[in-house]
């Protein structure tokens, strides 16, 4: 897990060769102005999610993990919390969906908590088991870039 300014993405870049593409479309975008929805980057390779989420509890909010892509939260609207708990302190009886590339565990707390700001970023990997849109705000919108791990 990386949390930083999202100015500091390019620092990244070495993590992984499509993280560049995000600076770059970063660049010429502004992710408060994008319509909500998908945004097609790099194909399946590479999108960003722009979406308004709704704010729960710590003991509601669901942590997850992905095996194939790299999640680059980034709230827009107002401070977000989320919890972090490593892959390998996660029980293994919930079930991976390929589909959706996706393991929830359920509304177990996670062993730490970050808040980031508007614009700052959270980069969870594989191993990395994070509970997004813990907030006491109604609506989170944020945008979250999947990036295909290499």
């Amino acid at each position: 897990m990386v949390i930083d300014k999202l100015d500091n993405l390019s620092k990244y870049v070495a993590l992984n060769p499509l993280f560049a593409d995000v600076v770059e479309f970063l660049k010429t975008n502004d992710l408060n102005a994008l319509e909500e929805g998908k945004h097609f980057i790099k194909d399946k390779d590479l999108f960003v999610n722009i979406t308004t989420a709704k704010g729960r509890a710590k003991e509601a909010a669901t942590i997850e993990t992905h095996i194939n892509m790299i999640d680059i939260q980034i709230p827009l609207s107002c401070d977000e919390t989320f919890g972090y708990t490593p892959l390998c302190d996660l029980p293994t009886t919930f079930e991976y969906n390929a589909e959706k590339d996706i393991t929830k565990y359920g509304t177990t707390l996670a062993q730490t908590y970050v808040t980031l700001k508007p614009m700052q970023m959270g980069i969870f990997f594989p191993q990395d088991g994070h509970a997004p849109c813990i907030s006491e705000n109604e609506g989170i919108k944020k945008a979250i870039f999947k990036v295909r791990c290499r």
